[in-house]
């Protein structure tokens, strides 16, 4: 997530999916970002609430529940990590402002070779992440073997489309990083 946070705009609004105690949102605190963080886990967000709004939902057996008049509610970036629940996925890309950022890492296939997770519901198949983001402009996307701690993995950075006047203004420059 850090290596990729230099594309996200200063006081960038940030959703942390699944955010567990904040280590994500304390870091992008740290660097001027507004945070919401969401998770099902109450003792998490109590430590997570020192760096931004936190929500506590159940997000797989429950409605979204971050709505604004019927619609997500938008964010510059979001951010997963090691965290799949595929029928989310919609809602996620629903939830990017024009021209937000997605950070999505998590488990993929092979990881079942070295332990948890293993089941086939959470680790992403060979490309995943490149068809779920098809509708968004992909800047990086990696799909491998990371030795320490084992894992196989998938991560991926994307914009969504920015606003159709702002597009024929100039073109996009996404930074690589070189991290």
């Amino acid at each position: 997530m850090q290596r990729w946070q230099h594309l996200m705009p200063p006081g960038a609004r940030v959703l942390d999916v699944a955010c567990g105690s904040g280590r994500h949102m304390q870091w992008l605190t740290q660097r001027g970002c507004r945070c919401t963080g969401i998770d099902r886990s109450a003792e998490a967000l109590t430590q997570a609430s020192r760096y931004g709004d936190t929500v506590l939902a159940d997000i797989e057996g429950g409605p979204w529940p971050l709505m604004q008049h019927g619609l997500p509610q938008v964010f510059d970036a979001v951010l997963v990590a090691n965290y799949l629940w595929r029928p989310l996925f919609p809602m996620l890309l629903q939830s990017l402002a024009p021209g937000g950022l997605l950070l999505y890492e998590t488990f993929a296939q092979g990881n079942e070779t070295l332990g948890k997770p293993s089941r086939p519901d959470f680790l992403l198949q060979t490309g995943e992440l490149l068809q779920l983001c098809q509708c968004l402009r992909v800047v990086a996307f990696e799909e491998g073997f990371l030795p320490s701690p084992a894992r196989f993995v998938q991560r991926i950075a994307a914009f969504s489309q920015a606003q159709a006047q702002e597009a024929a203004q100039r073109p996009a420059r996404y930074p690589l990083s070189l991290k």
